[in-house]
This record gives structure tokens, C-alpha cells and sequence, in this order.
């Protein structure tokens, strides 16, 4: 802590130095001013917590100075020492919110416990402050989500809007006067593989990246706002209700900004104009249709209008029409045979139609899911615990090359890829092979890759074996589902971490894999019982502020073998 002595007598400053206990009371700096401008340069260079001021001083006095602090320095303690018993300067001091006000000569044991009281008071208002100071810190981390919540509930539940729409145009600025509003959607799986790749694992990145590019363009025209929908783990969602007809030019603007940042334009579903709020929900569900009803054959625009979406076309080719042929390749267990097999099935469902949209390869996704849960015994109560993705799109990448259009090589690849990986499953383990040797794998990924953001999905994807079967065998292999072995993986890896003092509990949860210190310690403490201060502070003795804790973990060798 800081003091400041103002008396415009050297004498006088030099007595209250000496009479003052400065160690006791941890003031370890003691600055000096001799009148009211110096003493004001000083709190504005040096900010000292404690003033201990004359007076009657030349020039400005006490009172000048200690209605400048309640203007510019507000939490300062100050102490008045005077030689005047003044009624008046007694009241300017209680107004000024001055902590006593002490007469001269002045008694050291009097003076040591009016500046003990100024130092504890000091102290208690500092502490409240921070308190409040992170408070305010989890509400601004908190809004992000907070609005999306009461976004992604106008889109979802229409029949509430009109009476949320007083809080939302408190809370979100949205406005109350707006007649009409357009609905676009963007999702993730229209992007290629390979910046799904780069983004695997830093998804909160991508969402992060493209809703801070939407409202550059959106905000400071205060034509409308774009969200995360919480329902779906792939969407965005943008609310327009500026000029109707410069609706296109904003966002082939904001598609501009996603290229810069991300080499990449996205397609956008687009709703009709629909009334404000209570179509809000319409003019979404008919922009979510026509992304998904996109051409993905034909060259078209980045901006895909309800009314001009295809129809998904009942000719279309059903894969489970080819299932029993197509076990029969996958159990000979021959890369080849099932790479030309799922080349071939590809080249007649493509040719069988003029055109082929979004929709139409989600269903075929959908039925390649629901045959090889068939073939793998998958059972959808497997996943549970899991973090299962929330929407039917989260399972869906659709085969697309970097304009966003179909592209025959990349399908071709995935779908053998799939039929490959469920050969695997399938075949009975060689005598030289492990049983379960694909969940192994998994595992070892995880051991390499625990600081990651992974979720079941992202395994899935990259295993290209389904959520329930991944979830089923691991649980089996290893007594854990993997979202508790990758927990227990991760607080293992932050026990080493904390035993170097030099590493913050917020570097420790980071390293490890928790973006959010504080969800980093309630885990840490509901595996180890301490928090990870405490547990800092037991194997090392080093006492930090903060809190955490842990246990055993499981290895490859089964579910109890600890590191």
C-alpha cells in the first residue's frame, strides 16, 4: 500500500512519518506533498490508498483537495490532521467521506489506530469491488450464450415471441418497430473436409469467428443479428430487418469477411420476409430448407432463396436397396472390392438423377447410419453421457469440395471409408490383433490428442464409425464411457502441471484441455475431492488463491491400470 502526507509545513509532515507505524499497517511507500497541486499530481501518478491531510494550507486547501479525490480518486481513505477545531472543516470531511479527522498535537496511539481503521476499511471496500469486478466478468462471458438462449427460443417457440420481445429489445437491442424480418442460415456441414479438419478440435473458434465477421456487417448498420442455435451444434443464424433489397449485398459482404478470414465462402439458406417476431420462426424453418434443398450439382449464387429450393425427388436411389450385397464385400474384408463397391453404388444413384441437393445425401447418410447400426448391433442408449450431438445434421459432412459442390471423389472416399471401417469391426481379431483393436486406437488417439476440444462426434467422424457403436465397445474395453477416460486423462495430466509453481491454474487448465478455469476446478474437485490449489499447495506447499483435484486413470491394459 500507498500513503500520502499533505501539509504545507516540512515539520509537520516529518512528525506524522515518524509517529506512524507504516510496517504495521503494510504502507510499504510513504510519499510527501506539500500543498494541494502537488498533492494532486501525486494520487494521479502514484495512486496511493491513504491521504493524511492539513487543512488550512497557502493557496488551495484541505477542502479543494479532498473534493478533488471524491471526484477523481473515490475509494482513497482519507485522514484529516489539523490544527483547527473548525465546524466547518469537521463537516466538509464527513461529506467528503473523510475516515477521521484528528487535532494537533496529535497522539501517536490515536493517530496509528485512525489510519488501522482507514487501512481495514481500505481493505473490505477492495474486496467487495473485486467481487462485483468478477461478477461483471461472468455476466459479459456469460451473454454470448445468454443470447443465444433467448434467440434460438424466438426461432424455436413462435407463440412466445410477442411477449419476450420487450426483453429482447431491452437486453439485445433489438428493435420493436420492425415490420418484417428475413431468416439465413449458414451451417458447418456445407464446408469442405478440409477446413472442417483444421477446426475439428477448435470448433468455439470457428462459431467465434464467423458470428463476430456477421456482426461487423450487421450491428453498426442496426440491420439485424446473428446467433449460435443451441438446438443444432452446426448452425448460424441471422435475423435481418434492415432494407429489404440491400438484404443480398449485406450478406454477400459478410461472405466477403468469412473468406478473408477463412479462405472460404459459405452457402446461405434464406427465408421469406415474415412479420416481426411472430414469423420470425416461419421465415427460419423455410431458410433451413432451402440450405439443405441446394443444387449441388448445378453452379449457382452463395444465396439460396426458399422459393427457388428443389424438391427432394422420389426417383431417387435407396441404399438399402444394395444392403445385403454390399455386407457381402464389406465382410470379405478386401479394401478394393469395397472401395469399387461403393464407387459403383455412387455412380448409379447419381446418374439416376437430373439433379442431386443437400437433403437427398443426408437422407442417403442417414440410411448408410441406420444399415451399419443394423450390422454393428449399434444401440442408441449407448451414447448416453456422451454428449450426443443435439441435431441430425451434426452427423452429416456432406462430400464438397471447397465452392461448397458436390464432389464425386471425396463421397466415393468417405462412404468406402465407412464400409472399410465397419469391415473391421465386423472381422473376427487375427491371432496377432487384440480384440476391439479399432477402440484401442481410439484410445490412443485420445492419449495424444487430450488437449484438444474433442467431442464424441469429432471421434466418429474420424474413425468413421458411429457415436453408439464407438460408445458401446469403449465403455466395454475399459469400464469408462470415453468422455469419463478423457476427463480422467485430462486431470491426471493437470496433477504433473500443478506441481510447477510457476504454471497459473488458468495456463494449467488450458494445457490440459479446459478453456474455463472454473469448470477446470469443479471437475478437478469432483475427481480428487480438493480443488487444484489445494492439491498445489499439498504436494508442493506452494498456497495459491485458486482450486482443483484428482485420482487414478485408465491405460490400454484395461479399465483399472493406473499411469
Amino acid at each position: 500500500m500507498k500513503a500520502l502526507i499533505v501539509d504545507d509545513e516540512t515539520h509537520g509532515r516529518a512528525a506524522i512519518r515518524l509517529l506512524v507505524d507504516w510496517q504495521a499497517h503494510g504502507i510499504t511507500k510513504v510519499l510527501e506533498a506539500e500543498g494541494c497541486s502537488r498533492a494532486i499530481e501525486l494520487v494521479a501518478g502514484e495512486a496511493p490508498q491513504i491521504v493524511i491531510t492539513d487543512m488550512r494550507m497557502p493557496g488551495h486547501d484541505g477542502t479543494e483537495l479532498m473534493d478533488w479525490l471524491m471526484a477523481h480518486a473515490p475509494h482513497t481513505k482519507v485522514l484529516v490532521v489539523s490544527g483547527h477545531d473548525d465546524f466547518r472543516f469537521v463537516r466538509h470531511a464527513i461529506r467528503c467521506g473523510g475516515s477521521d479527522y484528528i487535532l494537533k498535537p496529535v497522539e501517536q496511539a490515536e493517530l496509528n489506530e485512525a489510519l488501522s481503521k482507514a487501512v481495514a476499511a481500505w481493505h473490505a471496500e477492495e474486496r467487495q469491488r473485486r467481487r462485483l469486478t468478477l461478477q461483471a466478468i461472468e455476466v459479459n462471458q456469460m451473454r454470448p450464450h445468454y443470447a443465444d438462449k433467448l434467440l434460438t427460443g424466438l426461432v424455436q417457440t413462435p407463440a412466445r415471441s410477442v411477449n419476450t420481445l420487450p426483453r429482447l429489445a431491452e437486453e439485445l437491442r433489438l428493435p420493436q418497430d420492425a415490420a418484417v424480418c428475413f431468416a439465413a442460415v449458414l451451417s458447418f456441414a456445407h464446408l469442405d473436409e478440409e477446413v472442417l479438419a483444421k477446426y475439428r478440435t477448435k470448433r468455439e473458434l470457428l462459431f467465434f469467428t464467423l458470428l463476430n465477421i456477421c456482426s461487423e456487417f450487421l450491428i453498426p448498420f442496426g440491420s439485424g443479428i446473428a446467433f449460435r442455435h443451441l438446438g443444432r451444434t452446426d448452425e448460424v443464424v441471422i435475423l435481418y430487418w434492415g432494407e429489404p433489397d440491400k438484404l443480398g449485398e449485406r450478406l454477400n459482404a459478410i461472405n466477403t469477411g468469412f473468406y478473408m478470414a477463412l479462405g472460404r465462402r459459405m452457402h446461405f439458406g434464406i427465408g421469406p420476409a415474415s412479420p416481426f417476431p411472430q414469423g420470425v420462426s416461419t421465415s427460419y424453418q423455410a431458410a433451413r430448407q432451402a440450405l439443405w434443398r441446394r443444387s449441388l450439382v448445378h453452379a449457382a449464387d452463395y444465396l439460396h432463396y426458399a422459393e427457388s429450393s428443389t424438391e427432394i425427388l422420389s426417383q431417387a436411389l435407396r441404399l438399402t436397396e444394395a444392403e445385403e450385397k454390399l455386407r457381402l464385400i464389406v465382410l470379405s474384408g478386401n479394401p478394393a472390392r469395397i472401395a469399387e463397391a461403393a464407387a459403383g453404388w455412387i455412380d448409379e444413384a447419381v446418374q439416376r438423377l437430373p439433379d442431386l441437393t443437400a437433403e437427398q445425401l443426408r437422407n442417403w447418410g442417414r440410411e448408410l447410419d441406420w444399415m451399419l447400426g443394423q450390422w454393428l448391433d449399434d444401440r442408441p442408449e449407448d451414447t448416453a453421457g456422451e454428449d450426443p450431438a443435439q441435431a441430425d445434421e451434426a452427423s452429416v459432412v456432406l462430400p464438397v469440395d471447397e465452392l461448397g459442390m458436390l464432389s464425386l471423389p471425396v463421397w466415393k472416399s468417405s462412404f468406402g471409408k465407412r464400409l472399410q471401417a465397419a469391415g473391421r469391426a465386423l472381422a473376427p481379431a487375427r491371432a496377432h490383433e487384440p480384440e476391439n483393436h479399432i477402440i484401442r486406437d481410439i484410445a490412443a488417439y485420445l492419449d495424444a490428442h487430450y488437449a484438444d476440444e474433442i467431442t464424441l462426434q469429432d471421434i466418429s467422424g474420424r474413425f468413421y464409425l458411429s457415436r453408439e457403436y464407438i460408445s458401446r465397445k469403449f465403455k466395454q474395453e475399459f469400464g469408462v464411457n470415453l468422455s469419463e477416460y478423457l476427463c480422467r486423462l485430462r486431470i491426471n495430466q493437470a496433477k504433473l502441471l500443478l506441481l510447477n509453481p510457476r504454471l497459473r491454474l488458468q495456463q494449467v487448465a488450458e494445457l490440459v484441455g479446459y478453456q474455463d478455469e472454473k469448470y477446470f476446478g469443479k471437475v478437478f474437485k469432483k475427481l480428487e475431492g480438493i480443488t487444484p490449489g489445494e492439491y498445489r499447495k499439498v504436494t508442493t506447499g506452494v498456497s495459491t488463491a485458486d482450486h482443483g483435484q484428482t485420482t487414478a486413470i485408465y491405460s490400454h491394459g484395461g479399465p483399472q491400470r493406473r499411469y
